[in-house]
């Protein structure tokens, strides 16, 4: 297994591509002179802050080795098999794929296609070839933090989780969450409830009506693992004086002084930076990021957590020992379990 080095900065923002068929350039990757980059998705970007982040990093790199951009976006299994196909006779520098949604076609394609090189980010197929490329994050160290916060913040001692799906990928935010919690207050109790339903990731109307129901039973810290939903959760505490905690970016803005902080993925940073090494000829294996290598985190921990918005701010004592079991997992005297390797 490779580590890169600690990630820098995440780049500025950049404007969106806006379709699915035409590059953010207006040119088609197949009919560029030079590098390109098609990036597929599991469904439309929309609101979702994880889909946002893996476009904002396609294009950074984009922009980086003068490549141009192209976004396919996908609304079921059916049609991410359709926008790879459509991808590889393309024949851009780079396919990229991004969540879970893509084991299944990236353990076959990329075999079937050894000159074409592939990224799968966020996740990786089981039968790994060698011209695929997977990024992927600890996001349960960061979780483990998060708990700390809430467990530190509870009045109730009650806290929960409102995830999109229940899947031992998306038990990463739930379990350490709940592990966090209970590191700093063992009489916790954790609950968490799934949105599920045709579009677990992009149900805003679900996610709100589970986290009124862990509200109902006296739960008043909700950490949201919902993407697209996520802003349903923030209005269900909003209602009732409870707090919640965002995923993947700073979401204190969307509920000013009912979100305590953020579960944080720097996504765009290590997908622009993988995207860059395999332009460069460096393909395969699987890059890894936690908070060692600054691919996870919470605002808590960020110079700018004063300006965040995030409720935590208030509380130094909080971000205190935040900081110290971020250290501490760093050098290993903390041990956060995967839920995903069981």
């Amino acid at each position: 297994m490779r580590i890169l080095p600690v990630l820098a900065a995440a780049a500025a923002l950049l404007s969106l591509a806006a379709c699915g068929g035409e590059g953010a350039d207006g040119s088609d990757a197949s009919a560029s002179s030079g590098k390109s980059i098609i990036l597929i998705t599991p469904n439309p970007v929309g609101t979702n802050s994880f889909l946002q982040l893996g476009v904002k990093g396609a294009e950074a790199a984009a922009k980086e080795i003068g490549a141009s951009f192209k976004l396919y976006e996908s609304k079921d299994p059916t049609s991410i098999a359709q926008n790879v196909d459509a991808a590889v006779r393309a024949k851009p520098t780079v396919i990229v794929g991004i969540s879970f949604s893509f084991d299944d076609v990236f353990s076959t394609v990329p075999r079937q296609h050894p000159q074409q090189q592939f990224l799968q980010v966020d996740s990786c197929a089981k039968d790994q070839a060698p011209n695929l490329t997977c990024v992927s994050f600890k996001e349960h160290e960061a979780a483990y933090l998060a708990g700390i916060e809430a467990g530190m913040l509870s009045r109730s001692g009650r806290i929960g989780v409102v995830a999109a799906l229940d899947t031992p990928f998306v038990h990463r935010w739930i379990e350490p969450f709940f592990q966090g919690a209970k590191s700093v207050e063992e009489g916790v109790e954790g609950t968490p409830l799934y949105v599920g339903g045709a579009n677990p990731f992009s149900d805003p109307a679900r996610a709100k009506s589970q986290a009124q129901t862990l509200t109902g039973r006296g739960v008043d810290v909700i950490a949201a693992a919902a993407s697209g939903g996520n802003q349903g959760v923030f209005e269900a505490v909003a209602a009732t004086g409870a707090k919640a905690f965002g995923v993947d970016v700073n979401q204190c803005g969307q509920s000013a002084g009912n979100v305590i902080d953020n579960v944080l993925k720097h996504v765009d940073v290590a997908e622009s930076a993988a995207i860059k090494e395999i332009a460069a000829g460096r393909t395969g294996g699987v890059k890894v990021y936690g908070l060692a290598e600054g691919g996870v985190g919470v605002n808590a921990l960020e110079a700018g957590v004063a300006s965040s918005g995030c409720t935590v701010a208030s509380s130094p004592d909080v971000i205190a020992k935040v900081k110290q079991a971020r250290d501490d997992i760093v050098a290993g005297k903390i041990t956060v379990a995967d839920p995903l390797k069981g």
